[in-house]
C-alpha cells in the first residue's frame, strides 16, 4: 500500500511541478454559483491546484483543500495566501484519512472518482449541506479524460452513488444534439443532504 501511495504521489507531484497557475473552477460550480451558501465550511477533495477551492474561499467560505500531492497543496496555499483567502491546503491521502461525519457545509469534487468514498462524502455533509460533483463519463463524445473505466461514470451513476442526497441539479448530455456545445464526456450533480 505504501509503495502504491508513494508511486501515486510521485506521479501527481510530477504533473503539478511545472504548473504555476491554479486550474479553472469546474462547470458545476461556475454554472450553479447562485446555490452556494453565504457562509460556512467547504472542502474540495482531490483538489489539485485548487480552482474550486479558490472559488469557494473567494465566496467567503472557510475552505479546506485536500490532495495527495504535497507539491499541489504547497502551490495552492501560496495562491490563497497571496489573496489572503480563508483557505487551508492539506496533503492528505483520502484512503488513509477518514472524512469527518457532518463536518462540512459544502463538499466539491471534480475530475476524480473513487466509488468507495461516496457514502463517506455524503456522511461528511452537515444536514442541509451541499455536494457539487463533476467527473468523466464512460459515454465519450470527444477524446479526453481517463481511459480506465474504473474512473468513468456509467449512465446515471452519479445519481445512484449519491442516492441518499436530494438532487438539486443534474446534467449528463451524452451524445444528444449539437456535440460541439454543452457538457460532453462528463456529468455533474448538485445535491443536498436532508436536514
Amino acid at each position: 500500500m505504501a509503495e502504491t501511495e508513494n508511486t501515486q504521489q510521485l506521479k501527481w507531484n510530477r504533473r503539478y511541478a511545472a504548473s504555476n497557475q491554479p486550474n479553472s473552477a469546474a462547470q458545476v460550480l461556475t454554472e450553479n454559483r447562485h446555490l452556494l451558501p453565504s457562509q460556512g465550511t467547504a472542502l474540495e477533495l482531490a483538489a489539485g491546484l485548487g480552482g474550486n477551492a479558490l472559488l469557494l474561499a473567494r465566496h467567503g467560505l472557510q475552505t479546506q483543500a485536500w490532495d495527495l500531492s504535497d507539491v499541489a497543496m504547497s502551490k495552492l496555499q501560496h495562491f490563497a495566501d497571496a489573496e489572503q483567502l480563508p483557505l487551508q491546503a492539506r496533503c492528505i491521502d483520502l484512503e488513509q484519512q477518514p472524512l469527518p461525519v457532518a463536518g462540512f457545509d459544502l463538499i466539491c469534487v471534480s475530475a476524480f472518482l473513487d466509488r468507495a468514498l461516496c457514502s463517506s462524502i455524503s456522511a461528511a455533509l452537515k444536514p442541509g449541506g451541499l455536494l457539487f460533483y463533476q467527473t468523466f463519463t464512460l459515454a465519450k463524445v470527444h477524446q479526453g479524460g481517463p481511459s480506465n473505466p474504473d474512473f468513468l461514470l456509467q449512465p446515471g451513476e452519479l445519481l445512484r452513488l449519491f442516492a441518499p442526497l436530494q438532487p438539486l441539479v443534474y446534467r449528463e448530455e451524452c451524445d444528444c444534439g449539437d456535440l460541439e456545445q454543452g457538457l460532453r464526456n462528463q456529468a455533474y450533480l448538485v445535491a443536498r443532504r436532508p436536514r
